[in-house]
């Protein structure tokens, strides 16, 4: 669109309907001019030929894609946000307390778990094993592994 005097002539025709179209999607003035603006914005950056009289159909159209676009964007943000709550009150954990937790742990682990649990937890959370990896080495079942597994975090949680 060379002619900077059609552009600013769809936009005093336009620029009215486009708003409250946008006003109408997304229910905030400033969304709807940041909309319509960004429309004829785009139209500036690609040099587009807006000429005939479906300019006005492209034009609504690009509006109510935008809006579109916008409302999908926000409602992706909001469901994560509902899925990753953050919440200001929380701070991270200093290193001092995290330390000081795992050494609690540990002495759970080493003084009120029995074996095979207990080794079953140093394999999975010390060396780092797989499920897989632990049942291979102990000669048991990945399902026999888990269920152990699974014991000792409930009974270091009954100390915690």
């Amino acid at each position: 669109m060379n002619d900077n005097s059609i552009l600013e002539g769809l936009f005093r025709q336009h620029y009215g309907k486009m708003i409250h179209l946008a006003r109408t999607l997304l229910h905030d003035d400033a969304e709807a001019q940041d909309v319509a603006q960004d429309v004829f914005a785009r139209l500036l950056e690609n040099d587009y030929q807006m000429t005939g009289s479906k300019t006005e159909a492209y034009l609504m159209s690009a509006v109510r894609n935008r809006c579109m676009n916008h409302i999908r964007n926000m409602q992706i943000r909001e469901r994560f946000k509902h899925l990753h709550p953050l919440d200001e009150a929380d701070e991270p954990c200093p290193i001092d307390e995290m330390m000081a937790e795992l050494e609690q742990i540990n002495a759970i682990v080493d003084n009120h778990i029995e074996e095979p649990q207990r080794t079953i937890f140093r394999l999975r959370f010390d060396e780092e094993l797989t499920f897989q990896q632990i049942a291979t080495r102990l000669d048991m079942s990945v399902g026999t592994v888990y269920k152990y597994l699974r014991q000792c975090i409930s009974r270091i949680k009954l100390f915690i």
